[in-house]
């Protein structure tokens, strides 16, 4: 893995990084803190574009502040990551993050805090992260960013249901000029899960955050950035940063 030097609080590792699936791998990409110790953990899932350049750099960033990133690509084997994720159930992608959190689990994974991760999904990888989040205990904070709240109904599972079933931090942050989600459902989310916070910027798109995108939207981007390392740094454990004299 390449090292990155100080942009930040820490200088970071990062690189590509095949995440044991089953009996066979997936495609992945970690940064972490390049530091002896533990660090809070985040799982980052993709949107309908699948493993990008934008979910790297943020992975990146979130290091800078202190936590571990692994991003996994959970549409593998198309040209098309939307196609490949209309062809892949529910159950499927949500086998393969369990087994993600496994890996994280294991001996080989010396540097993550055992036992409580967050969830970060972008577009429609944040179905599955309010999916782990009502489901598995492991899942301590999770963060959607443009995800449709509506429209899964030929899913195996359907956003709207888990919104009643959030124990945990949730945090969600919208385009309120996003043409593909209606600000309104937002809003219903908001209603249903009034413990978390669901959140709109004003004159932003469905891709605001992502600098390849018209949508791009410089000002709320940061602030969204800027909000999702505090969420995480406040409901993950703290990093144990190990003295080597």
């Amino acid at each position: 893995m390449a090292v990155l030097p100080h942009e930040g609080t820490f200088s970071i590792m990062y690189g590509n990084l095949n995440v044991p699936v089953g009996s066979g791998y997936r495609r992945g990409y970690l940064a972490r803190p390049d530091e002896a110790g533990t660090f809070p953990t985040v799982m980052l899932l993709p949107g309908a574009r699948g493993l990008s350049s934008t979910d790297k750099d943020f992975s990146r960033r979130l290091a800078r502040r202190g936590l571990a990133c692994l991003a996994v690509d959970l549409y593998p084997g198309d040209d098309e990551p939307l196609l490949a994720y209309q062809a892949r159930s529910d159950r499927e992608i949500l086998t393969d993050l369990d087994e993600a959190y496994e890996f994280l689990q294991s001996e080989d994974v010396f540097w993550a805090i055992q036992g409580a991760v967050g969830v970060v999904g972008f577009d429609i990888g944040g179905r599955f992260a309010l999916i782990l989040a009502a489901r598995r205990q492991w899942v301590r904070g999770c963060v959607v960013v443009s995800t449709p709240l509506t429209g899964d109904e030929q899913r195996d599972h359907q956003v709207a249901d888990m919104l009643n079933h959030l124990g945990v931090p949730v945090l969600g942050l919208f385009g309120a000029a996003d043409t593909l989600i209606v600000a309104e459902t937002v809003h219903e989310a908001q209603r249903r899960n009034d413990h978390g916070q669901w959140l709109l910027y004003e004159n932003a798109g469905h891709a605001f955050y992502d600098d390849s995108s018209p949508d791009y939207e410089p000002a709320a981007a940061a602030d969204a950035f800027s909000r999702i390392a505090s969420f995480l740094a406040s409901c993950l454990p703290a990093a144990e940063i190990e003295d080597l004299g």
